[in-house]
């Protein structure tokens, strides 16, 4: 599959918060891959992105205020161009080659299939687990207390991993690549999430429209994690469990919606346990 093929069916949309340089690593990456269609969403402080730019063919969405990533990325889709495929993306991510085309044929062969993750690598090269199943009550829960305290725990370990079928559940916000039409079908992000978790939603949403969510071991990306979150880790540490809740609260049904306030508690103190460990 070559470049022209990308660029003429593969819309790209990366949010901005002080990425910087990242940033411009991100869209030379998307570049290399075929994908003219760009557009980056500035979410930090209004002139704060265009530095990075450097006169790179993009689209810049510039809100004048923290839209939060969903949000950010909804604002962006709908200023890119009507393609069949939307790559999303974090500004301090780097597509390596041919990803964008692999996952692109994943969704060409897999016409069940929504949305598609690729294999997402740290900057050592070892392997970020983006790949998850839903947690449920004692998933969650073993996950949200042991996980702070000690981190290959076998609830995290199973929560991080694939499902015993092979399939995936959900994948990781950091980078994945949806189909405009389901993408348009389910809203978008839900915007009630500012930050995480909004990726488990949108996957959840796509597999209640009955499409599955893939993942592509071939398709790589490196994604140098939390560079922009670093900036307010206190504020993003709190958003990341108020999402977890929302989730839990959006997503629970029958026995389960029983325990959310239970669930609820469980990630209180989860937050309280990492706020007074300092690792915010």
């Amino acid at each position: 599959m070559n470049a022209g093929t990308v660029g003429s069916r593969v819309s790209a949309v990366v949010v901005d918060y002080h990425a910087g340089q990242a940033l411009a690593a991100c869209i030379d990456s998307l570049h290399a891959n075929g994908v003219t269609d760009v557009v980056v969403v500035e979410n930090g402080e209004e002139g704060s992105t265009p530095p990075a730019l450097a006169q790179r063919d993009v689209v810049l969405v510039a809100p004048r205020l923290n839209l939060g990533y969903g949000r950010g990325v909804n604002r962006g889709v709908a200023a890119s161009s009507r393609l069949e495929y939307v790559l999303v993306s974090n500004p301090d991510v780097v597509v390596h080659e041919n990803a964008v085309a692999r996952m692109m044929a994943f969704l060409d062969a897999r016409a069940d299939v929504g949305l598609v993750g690729p294999q997402i690598l740290r900057p050592d090269g070892t392997v970020y687990p983006s790949q998850r199943v839903f947690p449920n009550f004692w998933l969650a829960g073993l996950h949200a207390l042991l996980s702070p305290l000690w981190a290959t725990n076998p609830a995290t370990r199973r929560y991080r991993s694939a499902r015993a079928d092979g399939t995936v559940d959900w994948v990781s916000g950091a980078c994945f690549m949806v189909r405009r039409d389901v993408f348009e079908s389910v809203g978008g992000f839900d915007e009630r999430y500012f930050m995480f978790a909004e990726d488990m939603a949108l996957c959840w949403q796509v597999r209640e429209a009955g499409m599955a969510v893939g993942a592509v071991q071939e398709a790589t990306v490196t994604h140098v994690e939390g560079l922009s979150r670093s900036r307010e880790s206190r504020a993003m540490l709190i958003a990341h469990h108020r999402s977890a809740m929302r989730f839990e609260w959006q997503t629970a049904k029958g026995f389960r919606r029983l325990l959310a306030p239970v669930a609820t508690l469980v990630l209180g103190l989860r937050l309280c346990v990492v706020l007074m460990s300092g690792r915010a």
